[in-house]
């Protein structure tokens, strides 16, 4: 348990704080999968009351957007982990095209906003706020572990591969 603690604490301590200015704007606060829609080809993001074990206040409050961000990306992982528990029990096999499936997702959507904010003053450049990133969503699979305990035992598992994936063990 100490050399995770000591994993962990080595993570924090090598996300190098952006350079530049950061900005903060009001946010989704609950950002994944399930908020967005496909309609009209196109798509739209409903439910903006934040997490639900925060107080209202916080959201209201303005943060980075890369919270948001970070959100999305766990999401991904809880699309995977969904994916698998719905495929195995039909199949007896475990489909790892799912961990290549959530890398690939993940690069993508990085790449793409990172794209969309090019230029637009939002940061320097999205390569200053990679530690920053890495920090939210350490914050938000912490947050998804201790919900998942409190509320739904049977998929602390996805948080916690989350968390040793971030520290170096299997996603």
């Amino acid at each position: 348990m100490l050399s995770k603690r000591a994993k962990l604490m080595a993570f924090i301590d090598a996300c190098t704080a952006p350079k530049g200015a950061g900005l903060k704007t009001r946010h989704h606060g609950d950002y994944h999968l399930g908020q967005v829609l496909i309609a009209n080809n196109d798509f739209v993001i409903i439910d903006f009351e934040g997490e639900p074990s925060r107080p209202l206040a916080d959201a209201r409050r303005k943060h980075s957007p890369l919270r948001d961000v970070a959100g999305m990306l766990r999401s991904f992982s809880y699309a995977k982990w969904s994916a698998r528990k719905q495929h195995e029990p039909l199949t007896g096999v475990r489909d790892d095209g799912l961990d290549a499936w959530e890398a690939e997702v993940r690069q993508a959507f990085i790449a793409t906003y990172a794209e969309a904010t090019r230029g637009s003053g939002l940061y320097a450049s999205f390569e200053d706020v990679q530690g920053l990133l890495a920090l939210f969503e350490l914050e938000k699979v912490l947050y998804e572990l201790r919900y998942e305990i409190n509320n739904r035992p049977a998929w602390f598992h996805v948080p916690l591969a989350g968390v040793l994936g971030m520290l170096g063990g299997a996603r």
